[in-house]
C-alpha cells in the first residue's frame, strides 16, 4: 500500500519558498505521493441562496496541473495525484495533453484523479453547461484514452469532435491511470465501470463495509475484479489520535486499498505539517 500526503495549500503553498521545503519533507520522509486538489474560482455564499453551497472565495488553491509541474520539478521522486480535476470543466484534448506533460516529468508516476463537479458556480464562470457534466466526463475519459494511446484520434461524439489530430510526446504510461472521486451511489458505480482506480470521499449508506461489498459486485457486474481497480483510502490526521489514524490506516488494509493518502490540513505551518507526517509515517505500517 503506498503512502502519500495531501497538500493542505492554504497551510503550506502561500509561498514558493516554503512550498518547495515542504515539497523536499516530504520527499526525504519516505512517502511515494503528493495529493494536489482542484478548484477554478471561489464564491460569497451569500450571492447564492438557491445553492446549498458553493467553494468559499476564501479558500487559497492554486491552478492544479500548474502546481503539480512546479512539485515534479522539485522531486520528480514522488508520484502525483489530482483529487480530483473537475475534468467536464476543461477542455478535453487540453487535459490530456496536460497530463502528458505531468506523467513525462514524473517519469510515468502520476495518476489523474478526475470527478464530475459539485458546484454550478464554477461552471457558469467558465461557460460550461453544469447539467449535462456526467454524460460529457464518460465519454472525455474515453477520448483521453484515445490521445494517450494512439498517434491520431479521429473522433465525433456529443461534445468533442477530432479529424486526424494527435499528441506528440505521448505519455509514459499509455494510457495513464484515470481513478475518480465519487460520493453517491452513481458515481461510484460509474467508477467501478470506467475507471482504474476509486478515490472515496465518503461511504456510500450503511458505511464502509456495505460500500466495498457494493463496490465488489458493481465491479463483477462490470466483468472486473478488485485487483484491477485501485482504491485509495484517506486518514486524516489533522485531527484525532495516533491510535485512531492506526485504526483507520488498518481499516483500508483490510479492504484491500492499493494507496493510502494522509491529510494534515489544520495543523499550522510547514514544520507542523511536516511534523505531522513524520508522526504519521512512523505508527502506520504500510
Amino acid at each position: 500500500m503506498q503512502l502519500g500526503a495531501v497538500l493542505s495549500q492554504g497551510e503550506v503553498a502561500t509561498d514558493p519558498d516554503a512550498l518547495r521545503a515542504y515539497i523536499h519533507a516530504v520527499d526525504a520522509l519516505g512517502y511515494d505521493f503528493l495529493v494536489v486538489s482542484d478548484h477554478v474560482v471561489g464564491s460569497d455564499p451569500n450571492a447564492h441562496p438557491e445553492l446549498e453551497r458553493v467553494y468559499p472565495i476564501e479558500a487559497y488553491l492554486h491552478e492544479a496541473m500548474t502546481l503539480l509541474a512546479f512539485i515534479a520539478g522539485v522531486a520528480p521522486r514522488l508520484g502525483l495525484l489530482t483529487s480530483v480535476i473537475i475534468l467536464p470543466q476543461r477542455q478535453t484534448v487540453l487535459a490530456a495533453k496536460q497530463a502528458v506533460e505531468i506523467d513525462l516529468l514524473t517519469g510515468g508516476r502520476f495518476r489523474f484523479g478526475v470527478g464530475i463537479g459539485w458546484n454550478p458556480v464554477e461552471f457558469e464562470a467558465l461557460g460550461i453547461p453544469f447539467r449535462s457534466r456526467a454524460r460529457r466526463f464518460e465519454e472525455q475519459i474515453a477520448l483521453m484514452r484515445r490521445y494517450w494511446t494512439e498517434r491520431l484520434v479521429t473522433f465525433a461524439g456529443n461534445f468533442d469532435r477530432a479529424t486526424a489530430a494527435g499528441l506528440n510526446p505521448l505519455p509514459v504510461q499509455r494510457p495513464i491511470p484515470v481513478w475518480v472521486g465519487a460520493h453517491t451511489e452513481p458515481a461510484v458505480r460509474r467508477a467501478t465501470r470506467i475507471a482504474d482506480g476509486y478515490l472515496p470521499l465518503r461511504p456510500l449508506e450503511g458505511g464502509w463495509d456495505a460500500t466495498m461489498e457494493r463496490i465488489d459486485g458493481w465491479l463483477a457486474e462490470a466483468g472486473r475484479t478488485r485487483a484491477s481497480f485501485g482504491i485509495e483510502g484517506r486518514v486524516d490526521a489533522g485531527q484525532g489520535t495516533p491510535d485512531g489514524w492506526n485504526e483507520t490506516a488498518a481499516m483500508w488494509r483490510r479492504f484491500g486499498a492499493s494507496h493510502l493518502s494522509v491529510a494534515t490540513g489544520g495543523v499550522g505551518g510547514v514544520d507542523a505539517h511536516v511534523a505531522r507526517l513524520r508522526q504519521v509515517r512512523a505508527i502506520v505500517s504500510t
